[in-house]
């Protein structure tokens, strides 16, 4: 399966696995970006992508920035749908207490390509019994 990746930047790094059998492809940021302390930028990779049919990427953290620098993505996982054309950007947020640089070039997250299901919605006056029920938000404890 092939992932098409067109350059909108000349200096654009194109994404890649750091080692053989990673899920990720990390992703560069294409410019300067200063994000200060409780504070999001949208933040540009210089590239758009032709995701083979019936997938879509998921745009994720970089866990050494979000352990070194408590910058994560804002939106995780991020999704890119199979009909976009556009240029890839990550929405980080700086939850530190200084700063953050990006730089360009720098590693800013992952992309990680999966397979989409499509589903017919259909309206119905119940839904089938299960033994959870309607319980959600904390109603399995603590």
């Amino acid at each position: 399966m092939r992932l098409k990746v067109r350059r909108l930047d000349p200096a654009a790094t194109l994404p890649a696995r750091a080692h053989p059998g990673d899920a990720g492809l990390d992703l560069y940021a294409a410019g300067d970006h200063a994000i200060p302390p409780g504070e999001t930028r949208l933040v540009g990779t210089g590239l758009a992508i032709e995701l083979p049919p019936g997938t879509e990427a998921q745009v994720r953290p970089r866990s050494g920035l979000a352990l070194k620098h408590s910058v994560t993505v804002l939106n995780t996982p991020g999704t890119v749908d199979e009909g976009y054309r556009g240029e890839v950007g990550v929405i980080l947020i700086n939850h530190g207490r200084s700063a953050f640089e990006v730089r360009c070039g720098m590693k800013i997250a992952q992309l990680v390509i999966k397979p989409t299901l499509t589903v017919e919605v259909v309206a119905v006056d119940a839904l089938s019994d299960t033994s959870r029920g309607d319980g959600g938000f904390g109603s399995t404890g603590a």
